[in-house]
Order: C-alpha cells, then sequence, then structure tokens
C-alpha cells in the first residue's frame, strides 16, 4: 500500500476518534458539572518501513485535553443542591477510593448520610458528613448545618496539574495520584443551584461539521489513491 494511503487512513481513524469525543460532549451538554473534552493529534513515525518508506508519517489520536473552565450556574431552589464559583471539586468516596466532580446535585441517603445520586459519599474536611434533623443550610464557604448543628465541612481541593485528571463516568474524574489534590483554602459554595456543562453547542456543532468533512475528504483521497492511481499503475505496468 502506498505510504500516502497509510497516512490518509490514519487520519480517518483519528477523525473517527474525534467524532467520539464530540459525540459525548453534545450527549451530556445537559449534565450538571460536565467538563468537554478537546481532541489533539500527534504524528507517529513507522519505524519498520523500508528506507524508501521512512518519510511517510502517521496520524495518531493525541491525549484529549479537558476543558475545566466553569460552566454557568443555574438556580434550583434545592437544599441539597450546590455549585463551585471558581475553581475545585468536590470529594466523593468510592469503593475505588477518592474520585472528584463539580456535579453538586447530592441526596440523603436513609442514614442520614450525604451521598450523590448514585448513592456514593460526599466527603468533608473529617470524612462522610452526616445531616441530623431540622433545616439544612449550607455557607459560602461549604459548611453544612442542620438546624442550629454543623454536620460538617464540604471538602473542595484543587489541582495544580489538570492533566492528573482522567475522566470516570459523565461529571467524575479519578486522580492518578491522590496526594496531589490540593486543599481549597476559601472556597466559594453556592447553595441551591448547579453548575451547569460548559459545552457550547454552537462550537461545538460548528466543530463537527469541520471534522466530518475532512473525514469526507480523507476517504475520498483514499479511494483516489487505491482505485484511480493504484488501479491505474497497474494497467499501465500491465501492457508494457
Amino acid at each position: 500500500m502506498a505510504g500516502g494511503a497509510y497516512v490518509a487512513l490514519s487520519g480517518l481513524r483519528a477523525r473517527m476518534d474525534h467524532l467520539d469525543r464530540l459525540a459525548t460532549d453534545i450527549a451530556n451538554a445537559g449534565t450538571s458539572g460536565y467538563k468537554s473534552e478537546r481532541a489533539t493529534t500527534s504524528s507517529a513515525e513507522r519505524p519498520s518501513f523500508d528506507q524508501a518508506l521512512q518519510s511517510a508519517v502517521d496520524v495518531a489520536p493525541g491525549p484529549g485535553r479537558y476543558d475545566f473552565r466553569s460552566g454557568s450556574i443555574a438556580s434550583t431552589g434545592r437544599d441539597l443542591d450546590v455549585a463551585l464559583n471558581g475553581p475545585g471539586f468536590f470529594v466523593v468516596q468510592t469503593p475505588g477510593g477518592a474520585r472528584y466532580t463539580r456535579n453538586g446535585h447530592f441526596e440523603r441517603a436513609a442514614d442520614g448520610t450525604l451521598v450523590t445520586e448514585d448513592g456514593m459519599s460526599v466527603l468533608g474536611a473529617n470524612g462522610a458528613i452526616t445531616l441530623g434533623k431540622g433545616d439544612l443550610s449550607i455557607d459560602p464557604d461549604g459548611t453544612v448545618r442542620t438546624g442550629a448543628t454543623i454536620a460538617g465541612t464540604l471538602q473542595v481541593v484543587n489541582f495544580a496539574d489538570a492533566t492528573a485528571l482522567a475522566r470516570e463516568g459523565n461529571s467524575r474524574f479519578v486522580a492518578d495520584d491522590p496526594t496531589k489534590a490540593i486543599a481549597v483554602k476559601n472556597p466559594e459554595v453556592q447553595s441551591g443551584a448547579l453548575e451547569k456543562s460548559n459545552v457550547s453547542m454552537v462550537e461545538r456543532i460548528a466543530e463537527l461539521t469541520e471534522v466530518t468533512r475532512t473525514f469526507e475528504a480523507l476517504q475520498k483521497g483514499v479511494s483516489v489513491i487505491m482505485n484511480d492511481i493504484d488501479g491505474r499503475a497497474i494497467s499501465e505496468l500491465g501492457r508494457r
């Protein structure tokens, strides 16, 4: 196969991965705390090629980059909905260890524990937060009160290097090293509100159109190389 065909085919593969990421972003445009992901590509040399083909370079999908810019804050009026104004993540305890999220749609478990929608404990400064009886309120610094009693303070952390985080689910992240988590000293917590997804539908649809057109162009390139050029070469060489 001609070197140009390898380049075009690898480009098609990279565009397919890009389309998958765009589809995920668009599907989660309404998910609270969801962060969009930017696709990148990198060149991949083919050392196994003979010297005549060493100039051929494949295009490989690069590592995704998460866009951690804040989404808009929407008021819900629900006591157990909380949003972060500024950087940081809430900490959630799962069977696999600590996880980090900006989706503050919390619930009260049967035993009074503050949990996420899927039942994972929301961690405070001193562990899981147990809600007592009485009216619930959450102060701007993350202090959770039930009546006049302080149930705990929401743990909010951040990471100096965002590449330490990988997506797990739609709005939850896992750190390659939990010790990299840095406590946010003065978090700005807004109760009765949720942070919306930061996906821009206009931007994503425009990017989807661009990637689709590039994909079609690469498809045509593969067709021309493999059918027209190679077919003509075989035909002409056969005559001679």
